[in-house]
């Protein structure tokens, strides 16, 4: 009788549906995030920012590594290779993600397949500034002007390919006008000129020149993006001065390798969406010239297609090619 309970016992315990292993803890290591800038720029201040929430809420270090060159192409060659373990992430642009391929159709990785949208970190609004020698205040005059005198304003940029060049080529298509383009190696000395009065109009990040703004030496004309920026908030956007639709920026936004688990990716997702609602944080990242722009990865999936889109028209109309 002993031994008879003894099998049912055993029968039944083969029977018994083995327990799950308990989840893995997630992170349970140190993460990577890669920007494809320097150390000490402002989308490096920008993340350094955020990761140290992270850290703060896990535990775990969150390890910046600065991978600059090649237009951001390396450090975003680095990502797209990366186990998508949910420990390597890299810190997209438009330059590196809707721009260079809209430009570069030899690029060694495609941004729509070879990664996994995390969610949009912040946007860089662009502002339109221009010598106080120009006879327009605002973008109406400007666009009066310029088809006044075709051919015979100009406006500077960081280089040909850049945001800078492309924000003032989407407004020369956008309002059907017609002004010179002189590229500089750089934002800076593009600004000097500018202040100079060598040149009449640039897209420039606020930061950069605001100081000058405010000094008399400039006039800011708009700003680029659909809503005003809280770091300008009296000059007004395109779209409010005669051009509904006009939207550009500089943008920072987190992607994983594709493949990387989706609970990792909604995880980390939750997390940056909460560091960037903190009141300290917004204010510290508008004091860079950014706005907080936290959403979810469909919503950065659908941007970036729009974005890359609004590109191809642009750089295809202007006939601009790699450099």
């Amino acid at each position: 009788m002993i031994r008879l309970a003894c099998r049912i016992a055993t029968a039944l315990l083969l029977l018994a549906p083995v327990a799950a292993p308990a989840a893995e803890a997630y992170p349970s290591k140190p993460l990577r995030v890669v920007i494809t800038f320097p150390a000490g720029g402002p989308t490096d201040v920008v993340v350094r920012l955020i990761a140290q929430r992270l850290t703060d809420e896990w535990g775990y270090p969150v390890i910046i590594d600065n991978r600059g060159g090649a237009g951001g192409i390396i450090g975003t060659e680095i990502v797209a290779r990366a186990a998508p373990d949910g420990y390597t992430f890299l810190v997209g642009t438009a330059g590196g993600m809707t721009i260079n391929p809209a430009l570069r159709p030899d690029l060694s990785y495609n941004p729509f397949r070879d990664f996994a949208p995390v969610g949009m970190l912040v946007v860089n609004p662009q502002i339109l500034v221009a010598h106080p020698s120009l006879a327009a205040r605002n973008v109406k005059e400007l666009v009066a002007l310029a088809k006044q005198k075709p051919g015979q304003l100009n406006f500077a940029s960081a280089g040909s390919g850049t945001a800078t060049h492309l924000g003032l080529e989407l407004l020369k298509v956008t309002a059907g006008i017609d002004v010179v383009h002189v590229p500089y190696k750089g934002g800076a000395p593009a600004v000097t000129d500018l202040i100079g009065g060598q040149v009449q109009l640039l897209w420039v990040s606020i930061p950069s020149v605001l100081p000058h703004v405010k000094a008399g030496k400039l006039r800011a004309l708009a700003v680029s993006t659909a809503k005003r920026s809280a770091s300008a908030p009296d000059v007004p956007t395109v779209a409010e001065s005669g051009y509904p639709g006009f939207e550009y920026s500089n943008w920072n936004a987190l992607f994983a390798p594709a493949g990387t688990p989706q609970p990792r990716v909604r995880k980390i997702n939750a997390q940056v969406v909460k560091a960037l609602h903190d009141p300290a944080v917004a204010q510290r990242l508008s004091a860079q010239g950014a706005d907080p722009a936290p959403g979810t990865p469909e919503e950065l999936a659908r941007y970036m297609r729009t974005d890359h889109e609004r590109w191809k028209k642009v750089i295809s109309a202007a006939g601009i090619k790699p450099q």
